[in-house]
């Protein structure tokens, strides 16, 4: 490829990144002059591509928005990096119900690559180990995930059928504050508008979204993921479970992270350091209590337990049985 060719290919991919470049910053990036790049400039509209000239203090040149380049034009680094996300996707659980859907975009990445590029990609594919097990989870219906994307961005309400963890069906109209991914699943959190409560969803369980007529206003205050993680903490389990913990926000979050516990007083008084050991109030609910004893004994902190009386009865069978494993010989 003669030096001129590359250089306007090299053109294309740099406005293919997206926004608008100065001439400087072209002509620059490039190694060229000013009139250099416009000579460039007019080879590629010669082609078919659509560059427009922007004028102005911060004008130059970019590509006619919705644009669609024909070429795949990726560098090494680049390659690499949609090959490798396609993979952790896969192997999280972070996919939709289109399993081929990954496979077969990464089979036509490595076709248009050059072949040296996309021999030694393969060969960091066949070296990479795993120490986790692959993602199992549901997945979403994909033009769901994409309905509801879209409703969260204009805030639009949108319909949704859904299926609970217990087998019932359900129609629901759902204020979709945000989409969340969490240890493998999609999850949607908003307010459900039929009972006036925000509620978490896990996407799929939804089997069809449908945006309706009309807007809502986002509330102010916790993140999507914030929200997601504390209906977690809070959801209704068999067991009810109330602490308190003797230490530092950062140590009982070590044990018991926010999907799991909601930790009170954390907030530190005017002027006290964040790292200063005090008593927390720690609540949680569960489906079985035989894992908690473990982890508080790991927490290596004074802790009581308030609530409930089989807890405590847990804890102490822990002790009896660890004191008699250390005193043998």
């Amino acid at each position: 490829m003669s030096r001129p060719t590359g250089r306007v290919l090299t053109l294309l991919e740099l406005l293919q990144s997206g926004g608008t470049r100065t001439v400087a910053e072209l002509a620059d990036r490039l190694g060229v002059e000013g009139r250099t790049v416009r000579r460039y400039v007019h080879q590629l509209i010669d082609l078919g591509v659509p560059v427009e000239s922007v004028r102005g203090r911060h004008g130059g040149y970019r590509l006619a928005p919705g644009y669609r380049l024909p070429p795949l034009m990726l560098s090494d680094d680049e390659a690499l990096a949609v090959l490798l996300g396609l993979v952790a996707g896969r192997r999280a659980g972070l996919t939709t119900t289109e399993h081929t859907a990954s496979e077969t975009a990464s089979a036509k990445i490595r076709r248009v690559l050059p072949r040296h590029i996309a021999r030694r990609l393969d060969t960091l594919l066949e070296a990479l180990a795993f120490t986790d097990q692959p993602g199992e989870s549901g997945t979403p219906d994909a033009e769901v995930l994409l309905t509801i994307a879209d409703a969260v961005r204009h805030h639009r309400p949108v319909a949704v059928r859904y299926t609970d963890r217990d087998g019932r069906r359900s129609e629901r109209t759902l204020h979709a504050y945000g989409i969340v991914a969490h240890a493998g699943r999609w999850y949607v959190t908003g307010k459900d508008a039929r009972i006036g409560e925000d509620r978490t969803f896990r996407l799929d369980r939804i089997a069809d979204a449908r945006t309706l007529p009309g807007s809502f206003e986002a509330p102010a205050g916790p993140s999507p993921a914030q929200r997601v993680l504390s209906g977690f903490a809070t959801a209704e389990y068999r067991h009810e479970v109330t602490l308190r913990i003797h230490g530092t926000v950062e140590q009982v979050r070590a044990r018991l992270p926010a999907s799991v516990a909601t930790v009170e007083g954390h907030e530190s008084a005017a002027g006290e350091d964040r790292a200063t050991e005090r008593w927390l109030r720690v609540e949680l609910r569960a489906e079985r209590l035989d894992w908690l004893p473990p982890i508080l004994a790991s927490l290596d902190r004074p802790f009581v337990v308030e609530r409930p009386e089989e807890l405590r009865d847990l804890v102490i069978a822990l002790a009896d049985r660890l004191s008699a494993c250390a005193r043998r010989t």
